[in-house]
């Protein structure tokens, strides 16, 4: 393969090894984060937010995540402000995830970088991927609903309930169903 570590790989969105010693010591430093975040779920609002910035990539003014919350590392997950996750939303983050200023992420949301080679011989070495997802300004994601890996989601668009998004969705338009379709498509 290449001289570059599995890390670098990954945060490059290229074929890498989940495996990895230095990968596995982001997880675990991520997963004790993650642990301290659900557990203060009585501190004040000021404090949550300290917190949470000190998990995240960014975290903008105002940002709400209700939880529980789980994500794989956190350094990949950007926050605009005023973004609001609600209860139990798990994003796997082993590329970026940008989520612009205002949306709002309904309970059970799960927003998916991570994929996985399609030839079983390369899954079966342990080979994984990421592509990127980016959720632009005043989007609402209903509750329930998936991102899969490598989506744009442009500003204004709504997510139904339960829908499982697949491909990109057009600024303003709204999307429903497996897989999710414009309404009236």
């Amino acid at each position: 393969m290449s001289d570059k570590s599995q890390k670098v790989r990954m945060l490059a969105g290229e074929p890498y090894r989940a495996d990895d010693p230095e990968l596995g010591a982001d997880a675990a430093r991520a997963a004790a984060w993650i642990a301290r975040y659900n557990d203060a779920g009585a501190v004040d609002a000021d404090a949550r937010h300290r917190l949470l910035a000190q998990g995240l990539g960014q975290v903008g003014a105002d940002t709400v995540v209700r939880p529980p919350f789980h994500c794989d590392y956190g350094y990949n997950i950007h926050l605009a402000e005023r973004v609001f996750l609600n209860f139990g939303c798990v994003i796997l983050d082993v590329v970026r995830v940008e989520i612009g200023a205002g949306t709002q992420i309904g309970p059970g949301v799960q927003i998916l970088t991570a994929d996985h080679p399609r030839d079983p011989a390369l899954r079966a070495q342990g080979w994984e991927y990421g592509r990127p997802i980016r959720i632009g300004a005043n989007v609402w994601i209903g509750g329930g609903a998936l991102i899969l890996p490598g989506v744009t989601i442009a500003d204004d668009a709504i997510i139904g309930a339960g829908s499982v998004v697949t491909r990109d969705v057009a600024k303003g338009v709204t999307v429903i169903g497996n897989p999710a379709r414009p309404v009236g498509a």
